[in-house]
């Protein structure tokens, strides 16, 4: 029977890969792409565009999607055999790229081809590919000697290792926990929905009474409504202590990851990490990135204090002036205690309002009504029954892109939400192959015989990783490593972000916000208090990126074991000082911090990318406000510079061209009530 990853088309098959295809796929890829690669820098014919960068592209493509295929399903479908293979081949393909970054035949193919008259001649698009192509040779060791390449080459093997074993450390630990109640009493507080999911969770696992998790539509509404405190502290201390013990201690793994990081900076002639991150980021330096947070936080400062001291002064108030200074496990509890005494506002009031099926509708209407497409049902193989499969068609009925959707938790899926590309293609004026992609979330299930009814939160993600899909599917680059979300980590927030402000808008929700029994509109009344309820501890959010943000820098850019001492205290010590409570000793929170120690780069030394795109965000979004939220001459535009481009041009020239300047602060501090 043929390996069905060997030669992976557009209608992937995913119900016929097993555990068994990986390996022997992978080898017989590496060998193919490792051929090609030789080829290309044997080749001693005329350099030409084709026979090098093309042939490059070409070289790679399918042990790319071949292994992106098997990225996904281990975050999505893990099994003990896949897990094996999966843990057997990444370290393999690693140390192709990393010989590749640094195969000096290639380099000089590469360079001999710069040199060419073609170069002249070649589209914009072209030429931006062979310069990025030169500077990331040099970024990632061509240019340095064999004994310094072999040991980048060990660095990254390492470091795909290590990033790798942390992040299925998380996903274990965090499938390890349950919380099994068996008396109702101990469950006051919890809304009903909470209290109906883990009622069938511990049906689901034959166990009597209420089951719950780490995953976060179980342990959310927990912190943020159960009367005991105990209980809360319990799920709390659980979620923040994660990886750092027995076969599964994260720490380690922390020191080792930020110890290889600052080696490949040194061997590559950085000052730090975060200089060889940023360095083809918009913020160009890490420098201006942690100025960028100072800033930022200097303006939330004053807010925050205040904020901090409303929220004790209102637990003295209710419990009296002896009431103990609040806890980290407390700090959701009183405040969503604060927010409905002061807004008379309950995020739950909004849930009947938000079931997944009109969610998705009106995610999809949105953009049907913004960019003039139409978005049907697809048939296609899936990983699980829960998946669904859906088309993007153009307006004159080509289609553009297919997507896939997988929204529920699972305890073979990970945590959290995040889009993905299958296949990127390359789009040039005598074709125009679809774009595949994905997104997935951990969305609240259906339970007690109603439909998934989603909070708000929830739906501005689904919005979120929606606007990462269209940036990609929207595509129409010519070179397909410069196609869709291939852009700049502190841009690529930009389409994603600006798509949550739609969840805000009463013209927006209309489009799909309806009661899930009477079809009833959100009441004007409770739009209004939702409105009035959004800058609510505004400057605590904000904080809390900033310092995810800050302790990234700190940890990549200044941070040394012999000086600072232990790597867990440096880090808490840095979220102390954004926290509204105080932390405790054994706050671990870094041992679960995927965003940046999950992946051998990833958002590492680039957490503050999420802040830096959300002043592009706010900022682009007042166009939308003022010409038209759904308006098709605003969304063509937004399409046309910034949604198709990908990185063919600088992300300052594409932003410069969507909003005719460059952008503002004010309307992010303006937006968070913080002005």
């Amino acid at each position: 029977m043929p390996n069905p990853l060997i030669q992976l088309g557009f209608e992937i098959p995913f119900d016929q890969i097993e555990a068994v295809h990986v390996e022997p796929a992978i080898d017989a890829l590496l060998t193919e792409a490792q051929a090609a690669v030789d080829a290309i820098a044997a080749n001693d014919e005329p350099r030409t565009y084709a026979n090098t960068l093309g042939a490059l592209e070409e070289a790679t493509e399918l042990l790319e999607r071949a292994m992106t295929v098997i990225d996904h399903l281990e975050s999505v479908a893990t099994n003990d055999a896949l897990r094996a293979a999966y843990n057997a081949t990444r370290p393999r393909v690693s140390a192709f790229w990393a010989e590749l970054a640094m195969n000096d035949g290639l380099y000089q193919a590469v360079r001999a081809f710069g040199e060419t008259d073609e170069v002249g001649s070649l589209p914009p698009t072209e030429r931006r590919f062979l310069e990025k192509t030169q500077d990331d040779f040099r970024r990632q060791g061509a240019e340095l000697n064999p004994e310094d390449k072999a040991k980048l080459q060990a660095i990254e093997i390492d470091l795909t290792k290590l990033t790798t074993e942390f992040s299925q450390n998380v996903l274990d630990e965090t499938n390890a926990f349950e919380l099994i109640i068996t008396d109702e009493s101990k469950l006051a507080g919890l809304p009903e929905s909470a209290k109906q999911a883990a009622a069938e969770n511990a049906r689901a696992k034959g166990v009597e009474g209420w089951r719950f998790t780490l995953h976060a539509p179980s342990m959310i509404p927990m912190l943020t409504y159960l009367d005991d405190p105990s209980i809360r502290e319990h799920v709390w201390r659980a979620y923040n202590t994660r990886a750092v013990s027995g076969g599964r201690d994260n720490r380690r793994i922390i020191g080792r990851v930020l110890e290889l990081r600052r080696a490949k900076a040194k061997l590559l002639g950085y000052g730090d990490f975060s200089d060889l991150v940023t360095e083809d980021r918009m913020a160009k330096i890490g420098a201006k990135a942690k100025a960028f947070i100072d800033d930022l936080r200097a303006k939330t400062q004053g807010a925050f204090e205040r904020e901090n001291q409303d929220l004790q002064a209102y637990r003295n108030e209710i419990e009296g002036d002896s009431a103990p200074a609040l806890d980290p496990w407390d700090a959701g509890y009183y405040s969503e205690k604060q927010r409905q005494a002061q807004y008379d506002f309950n995020e739950e009031d909004l849930r009947p309002y938000f079931p997944l099926d009109r969610v998705l509708d009106g995610l999809f209407a949105t953009a049907q009504a913004l960019y003039e497409i139409e978005i049907v049902e697809h048939q296609a193989a899936t990983w699980d029954r829960e998946v669904k499969s859906y088309a993007i068609h153009d307006t004159d009925g080509t289609m553009i892109a297919a997507f896939y959707v997988d929204l529920f938790p699972r305890e073979n899926k990970r945590g959290g939400a995040w889009m993905n590309a299958l296949v990127s293609a390359a789009h040039r004026e005598e074709e125009a192959p679809p774009h595949l992609g994905l997104f997935c979330a951990n969305v609240n299930p259906p339970v007690g015989g109603k439909p998934a009814l989603l909070t708000h939160r929830e739906v501005e993600t689904l919005f979120h990783e929606f606007g990462h899909l269209l940036h990609h599917c929207f595509s129409r680059v010519s070179v397909r490593s410069l196609a869709g979300t291939n852009v700049a980590w502190d841009f690529v927030e930009l389409p994603s972000q600006i798509m949550e402000n739609w969840c805000w808008e009463r013209s927006g929700l209309d489009l799909f916000a309806a009661h899930y029994e009477s079809g009833e509109r959100i009441p004007d009344e409770l739009y209004e208090k939702m409105v009035r309820a959004r800058t609510y501890r505004a400057a605590n959010a904000q904080m809390r990126q900033l310092g995810l943000a800050a302790v990234d820098l700190a940890l990549h850019q200044g941070y040394e074991p012999g000086r600072d001492g232990d790597v867990m205290a440096f880090g808490r010590a840095i979220l102390q000082r954004h926290s509204s409570t105080t932390l405790p000793d054994d706050y671990a929170m870094l041992a679960g911090f995927g965003h940046i120690f999950a992946h051998p780069v990833g958002y590492a030394a680039g957490y503050y990318s999420y802040k830096w795109a959300e002043v592009l965000d706010a900022d682009a979004f007042t166009r939308f406000k003022k010409e038209g939220i759904t308006n098709p001459e605003v969304g063509r535009a937004f399409r046309d510079t910034i949604l198709s481009k990908g990185n063919s041009e600088e992300a300052e020239k594409l932003y410069q061209d969507f909003m005719g300047r460059g952008p503002k602060l004010d309307p992010l501090l303006e937006r968070a009530g913080l002005l």
